[in-house]
């Protein structure tokens, strides 16, 4: 059981080409890039299991995917890492946030996507740090995207593209 603790925020940057993780912890972006449907980043990471990270904010999906890219020693049968929550911006100043509503999805080769991280959402809401609103919109964001995968022949790429969210993806 993960420890609890209160919604995860993040800030996204284009401008000033940064990342405030939910630690405050501030990190340069080599690329960010905006369309019609989202917010793509590119960064390195400082991490002891992965020294990259992809993402896509979708907002109105609700949904963050990422790819990790894995440091050896580390690697994960994982193509995509799915947070739900609620994703926004710009702002007056450019800027994109991120609130973590606990649930996540994993996007495994020749899989469905396995739903992570409910006994997180359960408690956090019991424990009065996640309204009710967000929490169930949490398991529709969730369902939503579990279904359009399965549609899809559980590609959620495809699913999304579909939807007109077309993800690209910088090769490294």
């Amino acid at each position: 059981m993960a420890a609890l603790h209160p919604p995860k925020h993040e800030t996204f940057d284009p401008t000033a080409k940064t990342n405030t993780d939910p630690k405050g912890f501030v990190r340069q972006v080599e690329t960010y890039r905006t369309t019609d449907f989202g917010l793509y980043m590119d960064r390195f990471a400082d991490h002891r299991e992965f020294d990259r990270l992809q993402s896509w904010l979708l907002p109105a999906f609700g949904l963050r995917v990422s790819i990790f890219h894995y440091r050896p020693g580390h690697e994960r049968d994982q193509r995509l890492y799915l947070d739900i929550g609620e994703f926004t911006g710009p702002d007056t100043d450019g800027r994109w946030h991120s609130e973590d509503w606990y649930l996540d999805l994993i996007d495994r080769p020749g899989r469905g996507l396995e739903l992570e991280d409910v006994d997180e959402l359960f408690d956090a809401h019991a424990a009065g740090l996640l309204p009710r609103e967000p929490a169930e919109a949490a398991v529709h964001i969730a369902t939503r995207t579990m279904v359009g995968a399965a549609a899809h022949g559980n590609d959620v790429q495809a699913w999304l593209a579909s939807e007109g969210a077309a993800l690209t993806w910088d090769l490294r």
